[in-house]
């Protein structure tokens, strides 16, 4: 519906068709009027007509069929049509005085109908399903994104429902509701028939993402609120981040895979520090050679940044034979929810007892190039990480290896002391 232009009401003058004299009137357009489909101008005469009008001559009103000219009337800077005689000229103030009432209750009228429209607008929104509401964000924030990003806005419609009974109007979302389905997350069981919850961790992903729709929806008009803003996160607890040795990492290089391209795919990550999703999508055109170099220049499919990575002959000796720039280097590089079983195969057939992930590849090489001293910022810089302290946590687990190095010498004369 296309809204209207603010109405506006103007003195006007109409000549009396026999006599010398101009009528006064107040013109207000454009007016909606019940019953009436297109907007009206309304005449309102106040009964009073002038004799001295001021005429401009240099603005032409209209020409008539006769070729006469019809002039409009001067106005003072106020608005105010200008006349010669004292008495004209109070007329003049009068209906300008009226003007003025009306303009007003123009104004009001549009303010209190933009106000009805909006509370109309709001309780119309209210009954509208949040749940599907937070599938069409994310269908429209992450159509692009990793699929791991996509399964946890999937995830939180899920736990929603759950919470909720399969359905969930905005006008039943307030601070209460956010608190309660804080605390049915952190008590949220695990998928399947698996016993115990999810952990906390994971509950603070979801309740990320709850808070993340919260925010869109105040934007969108749906919320009056910004609740986003007034409930807090569910802190993340710090996790142990896996990571192979140098040693179990030979022991893998030298152990046969039943998928070739899975192995090479998950060393070359130990190599590089690159994730899953940005070595599946990589392509030959991303991989350089300069001066005997390898280099990556690719865009993270997490982040969307552009990144700029020198690779070691080893890494680059796992890309394989080089192909046409379109090709993707790792072909058949399966998705990660398909890589778990012959992942865990692969590491339990070279002796390795450790849970291992495909991500923990990532982990190891951080931890190996922290433990070889190479420092935090490029080591950050090579991950992809927008903030060192994001890293840190690797560098939590070399200060570990520290303490526990510091005690591995022990004198057994001083140990005779102690006791």
């Amino acid at each position: 519906m296309k809204q209207l232009a603010k109405t506006k009401a103007t003195v006007r003058l109409r000549k009396a068709e026999d006599k010398n004299e101009w009528y006064v009137y107040i013109e207000s357009y454009p007016v909606e009027v019940l019953g009436k489909k297109t907007p009206q101008r309304i005449r309102e005469y106040i009964s009073r007509s002038v004799t001295t009008v001021e005429w401009d001559n240099k603005r032409t009103a209209r020409t008539d069929a006769a070729g006469i000219k019809t002039y409009k009337p001067k106005r003072s800077d106020n608005g105010i049509i200008m006349c010669r005689s004292e008495s004209d000229r109070e007329i003049m103030l009068y209906a300008d005085g009226i003007r003025k009432i009306r303009q007003k209750e123009y104004d009001n009228r549009d303010l209190y109908s933009d106000a009805d429209n909006l509370l109309a607008e709001q309780k119309e929104k209210g009954q509208e399903d949040f749940i599907e509401y937070i599938a069409a964000v994310a269908a429209k924030r992450h159509a692009r994104s990793s699929k791991s990003i996509q399964i946890n806005w999937k995830r939180t419609r899920e736990f929603l429902k759950s919470y909720s009974g399969d359905s969930l109007i905005f006008s039943q979302i307030d601070h209460r509701m956010a608190q309660d389905f804080k605390l049915f997350l952190l008590a949220a069981p695990l998928e399947g028939n698996r016993n115990g919850t999810i952990s906390s961790n994971s509950a603070g992903t979801y309740f990320s993402i709850f808070k993340a729709a919260l925010k869109q929806a105040f934007i969108d008009g749906y919320l009056m609120v910004d609740l986003s803003s007034k409930i807090k996160g569910i802190p993340e607890q710090e996790s142990r981040r896996e990571y192979l040795t140098i040693t179990e990492l030979n022991e893998l290089a030298s152990t046969a895979c039943e998928k070739d391209v899975l192995k090479r795919a998950a060393l070359f990550s130990a190599l590089t520090g690159l994730r899953h999703s940005d070595i599946q999508k990589l392509r030959w055109q991303e991989v350089t050679v300069e001066g005997g170099m390898a280099k990556l220049h690719f865009r993270q499919k997490k982040t969307k940044a552009f990144e700029y990575v020198p690779i070691s002959q080893q890494a680059f000796q796992l890309c394989g034979e080089p192909r046409l720039p379109q090709q993707l280097v790792f072909e058949d590089l399966t998705d990660i929810t398909w890589i778990s079983h012959p992942l865990k195969k692969w590491v339990e057939s070279a002796g390795i007892k450790k849970n291992i992930t495909f991500h923990c590849f990532r982990h190891t090489f951080a931890t190996l190039q922290l433990a070889s001293g190479t420092d935090i910022y490029t080591v950050s810089k090579m991950l992809g990480h927008a903030d060192v302290r994001t890293t840190e946590i690797y560098a939590k687990v070399i200060d570990e290896k520290k303490i526990k190095a510091s005690e591995a010498i022990q004198l057994e004369s001083l140990k005779k002391k102690d006791m």
